[in-house]
This record gives C-alpha cells, structure tokens and sequence, in this order.
C-alpha cells in the first residue's frame, strides 16, 4: 500500500480494505465462531441446531467465500441471512449471518445494506465478540462512506480485550480522516503496543504511524 498523503487516500484504502480481505473477514467470522463457544461446544452447537438452519448457514457460507457473485448468487446470499435471522433470531447463526450479508453487501458496493446488517448484530446480538466484530467493521465502512464523527461513536462503547487493538487501529482512522493527528497518532501506538502484546499482526499500522510523522512515531 503507497504511503498515505491525504484524507481522500485514507478512505479510499479504508474501502479496498474492506473489498481486498474479504477472504480474510471471512476466517475470522468462522473463527470466531469456534472462539465463542470453543470448537468442539462449536460443533455441538451446530448439531442441537434444526436441519434447515445448518443447511441454510453451510450454503451462505459456500456463497460468501467465492470472490465473484453473480446477481443471482448474491441474491439468494441475502435470502440465506435474511432467513436465518427472522427464523433462528438470537442465535450464532443469525449473528454470523449478519456479518457475511455485510461482506457480501461491501464487495457489491451496497453500503447502506452492509451497515443495516452490522448494525443489526450490534442492537440483536447477546454476545459481546460478536457485537464488538460488528462494530469494528462498521466504524470502517463509516469511514469508507465518509462519516468518520459517527464511527467515532460506533466506537465509544468498549469491546471484549481480544479485539482493542483493532478497536484503537480503527479510531486512529477516524481520528485521520477528521485530521486530528495527535489522535490519530495515539490510538495507532495503543494499537501497535497491544498487538505487540497479544502477539497479533495488523498489517499497515506502522505505515499509517510513518505517514503522520516518524520523528513522532514510537
């Protein structure tokens, strides 16, 4: 990714983010997933579930992984999540098929799709990782849809430890996009200093710290 020089580029990487790791969005779903129950509980779980819900799910899981969706297949992807929310409401399954209609909804340019479904894991959802997942992804495409005051608020409510160092890499992002630097700037060290700490990776941090000024970055 070319260093970053203007608010216009920041968000125009925001939404190639967005587009380029669906792959990416796609594992962690699954493995959160396993990370909230525990895989084998995961698998259980799957097998407690109705016939028509695990068939539903494996088949919008199949469609959310190809890189390339027709109308068709797409359509049937929001049937699939729409389906599985209004008929199993309140469980994973309904959780994770909020976050794959918002991939699918991102990758065919159908924001204001992806941030209803987001928005919605957010206020229905009964599980803190999965709220915390939903509202990460929808401060970025806030951002994206340059609205980065709201994303702001999206983020003001905490998430579970697991995810605050993607919670700080995003703010650092609101913060630039609002050309608050010494924001930014500080959010992105909490970032890396946590990742460091969890000993996970989030790609392009210390380009972004680069971008606002190495002599200040630590």
């Amino acid at each position: 990714m070319a260093e970053l020089r203007t608010e216009e580029e920041q968000l125009d990487a925001i939404k190639q983010w967005w587009k380029a790791n669906g792959s990416a969005l796609l594992v962690g779903i699954v493995i959160a997933a396993a990370g909230v129950f525990g895989w084998q509980a995961w698998q259980r779980y799957q097998e407690g579930q109705s016939a028509e819900a695990s068939n539903a799910y494996q088949q919008l899981i199949a469609i959310a992984s190809s890189d390339t969706l027709d109308d068709n297949a797409r359509t049937q992807a929001f049937d699939l999540a729409d389906g599985l929310q209004s008929d199993h409401g309140g469980t994973l399954y309904a959780d994770l098929a909020g976050l794959l209609e918002a991939k699918i909804a991102v990758n065919a340019d159908d924001n204001d799709r992806a941030l209803k479904a987001l928005k919605d894991v957010i206020d229905n959802s009964d599980r803190p990782y999965m709220q915390g997942l939903a509202r990460i992804d929808l401060a970025r495409l806030q951002i994206a849809s340059d609205d980065p005051d709201t994303a702001l608020d999206t983020l003001g409510d905490s998430v579970p430890g697991a995810l605050e160092a993607q919670r700080q890499n995003v703010l650092g992002d609101a913060y630039t996009a609002l050309e608050r630097p010494e924001d930014a700037r500080n959010a992105y060290q909490q970032a890396q200093t946590l990742a460091q700490d969890a000993d996970q990776t989030i790609y392009g941090l210390q380009l972004k710290l680069d971008d606002l000024g190495a002599e200040d970055a630590t």
